[in-house]
């Protein structure tokens, strides 16, 4: 049985083909590259380039200023804090910190087991709850070091839906 998210390159130019008549049709097609794959495969990038009638250059440069783009496959779990202001004031830099001593990764970086993969973002919408972090598809509020520590805990035992 096939992985949906394991990409080939007729799944990539299938995305391609599917918008590339689109005004402005790159980030459309970067996105639903990251939707399908959990990132864009280096090999999307000919195929675009080709298709869209761009330099691989031009291609590369767009995903590269946006960081939302990821160029490799993320862990199980994608765990995104809030940098924005609300949730700094609330005490997301500690929170950051913590996260990053933890897992013992960086930003866009992911754990050696290939369970969590880090990601900042910049506002989630929760801002009165801050700080603010999405696990996955899921945003959850006033997240500090001790409820991140069993977030990431319950993420190694159980599956996302069960998190409360």
């Amino acid at each position: 049985m096939s992985d949906s998210r394991e990409w080939t390159p007729q799944a990539i130019q299938a995305e391609i083909d599917a918008l590339k008549h689109k005004p402005g049709a790159l980030l459309p097609i970067l996105h639903a590259l990251q939707d399908r794959f959990g990132f864009i495969p280096e090999a999307a990038v000919p195929l675009i380039a080709d298709s869209l009638g761009q330099t691989r250059a031009e291609v590369h440069g767009v995903i590269g200023f946006y960081h939302h783009f990821r160029t490799a496959p993320p862990g199980r779990h994608v765990v995104q804090i809030c940098r924005a202001e609300a949730c700094q004031a609330m005490g997301a830099r500690p929170l950051e910190a913590h996260a990053k001593a933890s897992l013992g990764i960086d930003y866009h970086q992911t754990t050696v087991d290939r369970e969590v993969t880090l990601e900042a973002v910049y506002c989630l919408g929760n801002c009165a709850c801050g700080p603010a972090v999405r696990v996955d598809d899921r945003v959850l509020g006033r997240v500090d070091a001790e409820r991140f520590d069993a977030l990431i805990d319950e993420l190694q035992t159980r599956p996302l839906e069960v998190i409360a």
